[in-house]
């Protein structure tokens, strides 16, 4: 996996740093008090917790459909 894919689904990371730990990115000041490290940290903290990104991106492309009626995007 790679930070282009991850980029690439970059609505889903908003929303589910957004859910899982609390951060708006909407705020312009969250990211200018912290560090590149500390948003690198829980972006890919996303990709081992139940998270859009990660079913995103760990579904293989030909997988069946979600119970909830939508495919994985590739």
């Amino acid at each position: 996996m790679s930070w282009r894919q991850i980029l690439a689904e970059w609505p889903l990371v908003e929303a589910d740093l957004h859910e899982i730990y609390g951060i708006d990115l909407g705020d312009p000041a969250v990211l200018r008090a912290r560090s590149w490290r500390w948003l690198r940290v829980r972006v890919l903290g996303l990709l081992s917790a139940e998270s859009r990104l990660a079913r995103v991106l760990t579904t293989p492309p030909d997988a069946p459909a979600s119970p909830g009626g939508t495919t994985p995007r590739r």
